[in-house]
């Protein structure tokens, strides 16, 4: 039996109330996150692109740098372009399967980006604890299988989550306050029973996000661990050195994301709960290429190639559409 979504409810849309209803404030706002969206876009295609053109990168810590980078530019794109579209069209609806598709591959994508941090902290765990037996642990096969599961697991989960929320009533006030269609917020509106949906999101939800965050703490510790055994300073800041980009893109995720989902909800308010939002969907994925690669030598290397001939390529085009209209 197919599950009709206008059954379900009286609601067909809902209303997106954004970051700010003044005109003179949305302006200033379309063309910050424009930028920032661009950023993003650029930062993280160039990781890609570098990554799988450079063979000297055919490593299992790029190949979940990658990986990392797609989730960054899918999660990203889950929000913000629906945001700029409306912003554009001067509208604030969303149809209600549309909202429902938002809020699918929104926990999918923030999901997935929690599991490959986890999975990219095994590696520098392994990496730094146990560097001779590195390549024969950390094998293609071995990496492949963690990336895949990780995405089976987060498909699950979301479908789980939006068949639940597909199934309640929505009856009178259909506006969210965000910017796109957050989980709580529209539990808030539904005017059906939601105690089923709010156990399973504080069940397997919090185990979903926090199993993973314990296994990049232990992963440190026992980095730490092994990092103060050598005996030289500088043995020990070059390895822990490996570590501080994931580190630091651990620490901008995993801040925000708590904030707003692992605080009591009397602390929350809706400025606070959309800043928190912005920061893991729009600014955690423009900074993250910069982290990974600002600090990273053979990155740089990469970036500075790949950046070099595409706009090698983008001039050939453009003279070869200048020479075409002169002729």
């Amino acid at each position: 039996m197919v599950m009709s979504w206008t059954n379900q409810s009286s609601v067909s849309e809902f209303l997106l109330l954004g970051l700010s209803r003044q005109p003179q404030q949305q302006q200033v706002l379309f063309i910050i996150f424009m930028s920032m969206y661009l950023a993003t876009v650029l930062g993280n295609l160039f990781i890609i692109l570098a990554i799988s053109t450079d063979s000297r990168l055919h490593t299992p810590m790029y190949f979940f740098l990658s990986n990392l980078s797609f989730v960054d530019l899918c999660f990203s794109s889950t929000t913000v372009p629906n945001m700029l579209i409306n912003h554009i069209l001067s509208r604030q609806t969303i149809s209600f399967p549309g909202c429902l598709t938002q809020m699918y591959f929104f926990i999918v994508f923030i999901v997935m980006e929690n599991f490959l941090l986890a999975v990219m902290a095994y590696d520098r765990f392994v990496a730094v604890c146990h560097p001779l037996h590195y390549t024969t642990k950390m094998t293609p096969q071995l990496c492949v299988l963690m990336v895949t599961g990780s995405w089976v697991t987060v498909n699950g989960n979301a479908l789980l989550n939006t068949l639940l929320l597909a199934r309640l009533s929505f009856c009178a006030d259909n506006r969210i306050p965000h910017f796109f269609c957050e989980v709580a917020a529209l539990l808030k509106l539904s005017c059906s029973d939601t105690w089923l949906n709010k156990m399973i999101i504080h069940t397997e939800g919090g185990l979903i996000m926090i199993t993973p965050f314990v296994c990049i703490l232990v992963s440190y510790i026992c980095i730490t661990t092994a990092v103060l055994k050598i005996p030289s300073t500088k043995g020990k800041w070059k390895t822990f050195s490996t570590c501080g980009s994931h580190l630091a893109v651990v620490s901008l995720f995993y801040g925000t994301v708590f904030a707003v989902y692992f605080t009591p909800t009397s602390s929350h308010s809706t400025e606070k709960d959309i800043a928190a939002a912005v920061m893991y969907t729009v600014v955690t994925p423009m900074l993250n290429p910069f982290i990974y690669s600002l600090r990273n030598k053979d990155m740089k290397r990469a970036l500075t190639k790949v950046i070099y001939i595409t706009f090698f390529s983008f001039q050939q085009w453009m003279g070869s559409k200048c020479h075409k209209r002169m002729s």
